[in-house]
């Protein structure tokens, strides 16, 4: 009987310029050259990624299983099946950890329902970088992902995370698409208390990086320009 192979959640830098060997664990260099099989959110940054890790294998003979918004659910049961034959297979992230704020949890999710070992790999976590940089309640807090696009929603929303945070003790992460990023910044700074805590969290691990937590009130005296850079935003009572 063959035994079966392993999915392997592999991280990425959390930007196309920043050095792997600064952010990945070398580790990582190896484990990639024991994958058959790749499932990624984005094939040319995946391939960009894997040549960067410096793999073996010709990159033309290796097969990726695109996974994004347009990928059909039957589609995704079928990227298993390689590990019934004893096939190691890797989730790759556009950047980051797979299966945080990223499709790859659902791949995870139907690894567990097969009985497959699943191996996350260390790496940098946007999330977490960012809150350990806050100065902000790391003991209890809440990612909520994307915001609604919708202004009036997206305003209630805030509103609502503000209140929580404060209610709770609570730390409140968020992110916006970076071209909506300074839009995201005018609602927080226009219906926010003066005195509520912002960290925001631009380009972390890249040489623009950016994190700075202040109140309302000081931010509103001089706003960053944070349009098209990843960000993440903190709020705190």
């Amino acid at each position: 009987m063959i035994e079966k192979g392993t999915l392997y959640l592999i991280p990425t830098t959390l930007g196309i310029n920043s050095e792997t060997d600064e952010v990945i664990p070398v580790k990582i260099n190896r484990i990639i050259n024991l994958i058959d099989e790749y499932i990624v959110e984005n094939e040319k940054a995946a391939r960009h990624y894997l040549k960067k890790m410096g793999i073996i294998k010709p990159l033309q003979e290796i097969i990726l299983h695109p996974l994004n918004q347009h990928t059909k659910p039957n589609e995704i049961s079928s990227y298993l099946n390689s590990i019934n034959e004893g096939k190691n297979i890797g989730i790759i992230s556009e950047a980051g950890c797979p299966g945080i704020a990223d499709p790859g949890a659902e791949v995870v999710k139907l690894a567990h329902e097969r009985n497959i070992r699943i191996i996350p790999l260390v790496g940098p976590s946007s999330i977490l970088l960012a809150l350990m940089a806050s100065g902000f309640n790391g003991q209890n807090f809440c990612f909520h992902g994307y915001l609604p696009k919708e202004r009036s929603e997206r305003i209630k929303k805030i509103k609502d995370i503000e209140r929580v945070a404060k209610e709770k003790n609570q730390t409140q992460l968020f992110i916006e698409t970076p071209y909506r990023n300074n839009h995201i910044l005018d609602d927080i700074l226009t219906n926010c208390d003066n005195k509520t805590q912002l960290c925001i969290a631009c380009d972390i691990t890249l040489e623009t990086e950016f994190i700075k937590t202040k109140s309302i009130l000081n931010w509103k005296n001089k706003i960053p320009d944070i349009n098209k850079r990843p960000a993440i935003f903190l709020i705190f009572k």
